[in-house]
């Protein structure tokens, strides 16, 4: 049978500490006791764990022996900001493919009134993040950036691989773009109506290359969806 998961909120050299709604519902609604036994992602390694006290406020593991585990997709996710049911149905379901990290960019069309209340959705975002690594057996939680511009978006960007998924590409997909030595790559995903003349020369500048996905137009959430899945495949 295979044993809950959860992600520490603080580690030591020998145990691990849940807090906060994981706590909770160990305690409340699981009902955990000292001595069982749950796997447990601290400072980045999953390991076999033991419950060593529990109450509402915290839980705290004894840390055994460290399990195998696979590490994240190398995938950097540049993602305009888009509406927000949307956008947190994407981002959820990048972490679950195991992208590492997701950048929201506030750009030039991006709705006036969501780039405003972007700064306000981090945290719900990031509590997204958790309960979908948790679900999908990760042993990381994705970073999730706090909104930024696009020019300053692309000042924080380091993998060697930049792609741009482009409506206006026709010829170059995303798949030719990820043959051959490829280790990290970033990817972006624009909003609603696409990246306007004077964003694209941005990208065009930074080195970025653009690609398309196929001859069909994509919701922005389902463009990073398959750009991701495309990525697991070939990396």
């Amino acid at each position: 049978m295979t044993r809950r998961r959860w992600i520490a909120d603080s580690r030591t050299d020998t145990t691990a500490t849940l807090t906060g709604d994981q706590a909770v519902h160990l305690a409340r609604v699981l009902r955990a006791q000292p001595g069982q036994i749950f796997d447990v992602v601290a400072g980045g390694f999953l390991h076999r764990a033991e419950v060593l006290s529990v109450n509402e406020e915290s839980v705290v593991f004894t840390l055994h022996e460290e399990l195998e585990a696979e590490a994240a997709l190398p995938v950097h996710l540049l993602m305009a900001v888009f509406k927000f049911d949307h956008m947190e149905w994407g981002i959820e379901k990048a972490t679950e493919l195991g992208a590492a990290r997701i950048t929201p960019v506030l750009a030039r069309r991006t709705e006036k009134h969501l780039a405003q209340a972007a700064a306000k959705r981090v945290e719900r975002w990031r509590r997204i993040t958790l309960e979908a690594s948790k679900q999908s057996r990760r042993t990381d939680v994705p970073t999730i950036d706090e909104p930024m511009p696009l020019k300053l978006a692309l000042s924080h960007v380091t993998s060697e691989t930049k792609l741009l998924l482009a409506e206006t590409e026709q010829e170059n997909s995303l798949r030719a773009a990820l043959q051959g030595e490829v280790s990290r790559v970033s990817l972006a995903i624009g909003p609603e109506g696409g990246w306007t003349p004077e964003e694209m020369s941005l990208f065009s500048g930074s080195g970025w290359q653009p690609v398309t996905l196929g001859p069909r137009i994509l919701r922005a959430e389902t463009a990073a969806i398959a750009g991701l899945a495309i990525c697991a495949a070939l990396l």
